[in-house]
């Protein structure tokens, strides 16, 4: 009977994903671009900047809001987890090394949606009795719908993708696989650190990210460049076959079943999409809690968000699998990198359960974080209760099964909320700013005693 239903929801995955997800991608992240004039390619500098800028900003005690880095490193937290190192590698296994092509036009093409709903997660966000913000799509949906029924499922979607049971899922095996340790307790502390973290917001899981991704990034970087040059007479035959593959599928080699152009494109695009949380609308509604008051420079942070985690995580561990040619072998897409790595260093059954878990508690943080609060729009008064039960039972429940199951679960809401999202966008299309410059400048002049957060 699972198997069976395992099947129907791949075969739901795919036919969601083919017929509204990937048009949706392209389309209107091709709109968008062309109607900003590649705003994701010309500001990114600018983006740069900004978020150097946002480093030397203190806190204060009266501010409405958190700092706005917080909230870019518990968004920031959602988007580089361990599906950068696993569920990445799975559009290699299946669609071929073509699929990194895809992957890099999801993220081009991602980084103007990623701003324009975060931008509008921002426009429409309203104050809270906290003193803080509340936004996301579920704001800035009620001004495309005249019923209340769609922002309602939205929050309903992003409750369920709020609870990231693959993630969890790989967490728990691989400790208690690489390190003996027995799987309840893994399962049962992992759910009192994520029931911590999320519990305390924006703010507490953008301090837990902030001190932990940095030094994930520079060390898993710093040995994926290591092994690359190591590797370095393999890299121009792997970039060949990026580009040629993304156009033409690839054929059967070694453990690899071969794959047409459309499956290669396919599974770029999805994974691309749920690596970088494109049109999922989490993003938004952390984003929203800052208290920067020009929507367009923390908007800009969802780019940076995309480049990093795209272009630097996730083409690291690619190229890793792609160079080592570990990509064709026939074995759980969790164990590529960690036998990439592990020809050059040791231990790497070791660390990897540490990398991993240092990655995925960040994203389940910030997914369980926005979870409470869509649970609590849709009822203020038990909407938190009635999550914290409803989250504890699908982690319990999802740690003992395949992973696979768990991310098709995932992918479902995830293109589910993205043709939602992508509709309400392009339907605000014409309430987007994306004057960054123009913008703060403006506010200066309005404002030339004031400073602007």
């Amino acid at each position: 009977m699972l198997t069976a239903l395992s099947s129907q929801l791949n075969q739901l995955e795919n036919i969601l994903w083919t017929y509204a997800g990937v048009p949706i991608v392209i389309l209107l992240g091709l709109y968008l671009s062309l109607k900003s004039g590649f705003f994701q390619i010309r500001h990114l500098p600018t983006v740069f900047k900004t978020f150097f800028s946002f480093m030397r900003l203190r806190s204060s005690e009266n501010q409405h809001g958190v700092h706005p880095l917080k909230a870019f490193f518990a968004a920031v937290g959602g988007c580089v987890g361990i599906g950068n190192i696993v569920g990445i590698c799975t559009a290699v296994q299946l669609g071929g090394p073509g699929a990194l092509f895809w992957i890099w036009m999801t993220a081009l093409a991602g980084m103007i949606l990623k701003y324009s709903e975060v931008y509008l997660g921002l426009r429409y966000r309203v104050s809270n009795a906290s003193g803080g913000y509340n936004g996301g799509p579920m704001y800035f949906l009620q001004k495309v719908f005249k019923t209340s029924w769609i922002p309602k499922l939205v929050c309903v979607l992003l409750c369920v993708y709020g609870v990231e049971v693959y993630q969890f899922s790989v967490i728990s095996t691989s400790i208690t696989t690489n390190l003996g340790i027995n799987s309840y307790l893994v399962t049962a502390t992992l759910l009192v650190l994520v029931v911590f973290a999320g519990s305390g917001g924006v703010r507490r899981v953008g301090t837990i990210s902030s001190t932990s991704l940095p030094v994930f990034v520079v060390i898993y970087v710093g040995m994926g460049m290591w092994v690359l040059v190591n590797n370095l007479s393999a890299l121009p035959t792997v970039i060949q076959q990026v580009f040629t593959s993304a156009f033409s599928g690839h054929a059967a080699i070694g453990g690899f079943a071969g794959a047409g152009i459309m499956s290669t494109m396919s599974y770029g695009i999805r994974r691309g999409c749920y690596t970088g949380d494109i049109g999922v609308g989490y993003a938004s509604v952390i984003h929203s809690e800052t208290s920067v008051q020009i929507p367009e420079k923390q908007a800009s942070l969802a780019i940076f968000d995309i480049f990093l985690d795209t272009f630097i995580v996730c083409t690291t561990s690619l190229f890793l699998i792609l160079t080592t040619g570990f990509w064709q072998e026939p074995i759980e897409a969790g164990l590529l990198v960690q036998l990439s790595l592990g020809q050059y260093f040791p231990y790497m059954h070791l660390f990897m359960p540490i990398f991993l878990f240092m990655l995925g508690y960040n994203t389940i943080n910030a997914y369980f974080c926005v979870g409470l609060k869509c649970a609590e729009y849709l009822s203020p008064k038990f909407g938190r209760g009635v999550y914290y039960i409803y989250a504890v039972v699908a982690l319990v429940l999802f740690s003992f099964m395949g992973t696979s199951q768990a991310q098709t679960a995932m992918a479902i809401a995830g293109v589910s909320l993205l043709i939602i999202n992508g509709y309400g966008i392009f339907m605000l299309r014409h309430e987007i700013s994306f004057n960054l410059v123009r913008e703060e400048a403006r506010l200066c002049e309005s404002h030339p005693l004031a400073e602007i957060s």
